[in-house]
C-alpha cells in the first residue's frame, strides 16, 4: 500500500490526550494545552484527557504509562519540560517508555524551528514514539512550539500514524 490509499484509508477522528508539564503554571493558565486541545477538537478528534503535572520524572512516566493502558487514546500530546535546566526531565521520563522512536520528528521539528528563532533551534529535545499501540509526542512548552509541532507535522500525520499502528 501506497501513501495515498494509506491516507485514504486512514482514520478522520482519534481519541488523543494532552500533558503539560510545568511547575509553575495552572490548568487555566495552560495556553498550549488548552490551543492543542481545541485545534485538535476543529479537526475532528476526541480529547479525552488534559491536565498540568508537575516536572516530575516519576509523575511523568505514571502519568503517560497510566493513560497508555486505560485512556483509550491513541495519541499523547506531552507539552514542556524539554528544556535543559535540572527541572526538566520529560524526555528522561519518556524516552525510556518508547518501543519504537520517530526519530524524524525531533529532527523535523528542529528544522522548522530553525526557520523561526534560528540558532536557539538546538535547544530542542523533541521526540516522539510508540508505546504499544499509542503514539506519544513530547515537545517544548511554548504556544508558538506546539502550534508549530501540531500544524505542520502532527495533526496532518495523526490518522495515517494510527493506519500504520494497526495495520500491524
Amino acid at each position: 500500500m501506497g501513501l495515498i490509499s494509506h491516507k485514504a484509508d486512514a482514520p478522520t477522528e482519534v481519541d488523543l490526550a494532552v500533558v503539560s508539564v510545568s511547575s509553575t503554571r495552572a490548568l487555566e493558565e495552560d495556553k498550549a494545552g488548552h490551543w492543542i486541545a481545541k485545534t485538535a477538537r476543529k479537526e475532528g478528534h476526541r480529547v479525552v484527557y488534559h491536565q498540568v503535572i508537575k516536572d516530575d520524572a516519576y509523575l511523568i512516566r505514571a502519568t503517560v504509562t497510566d493513560l497508555v493502558a486505560n485512556s483509550g487514546a491513541r495519541i499523547i500530546l506531552v507539552t514542556g519540560g524539554t528544556g535543559l535546566s535540572d527541572a526538566d526531565v520529560t524526555i528522561e521520563a519518556v524516552k525510556p517508555l518508547l518501543e519504537k522512536e520517530l526519530t524524524a520528528f525531533g529532527i523535523l521539528f528542529a528544522q522548522l524551528s530553525f526557520d523561526q528563532i534560528d540558532s536557539a533551534a538546538i535547544l530542542s529535545r523533541a521526540t516522539a514514539g510508540r508505546i504499544g499501540r499509542v503514539l506519544v509526542f513530547c515537545m517544548p512548552g511554548s504556544l508558538n512550539a506546539c502550534k508549530l509541532a501540531c500544524k505542520e507535522l502532527i495533526f496532518p500525520e495523526i490518522g495515517h500514524m494510527i493506519r500504520h499502528i494497526d495495520l500491524g
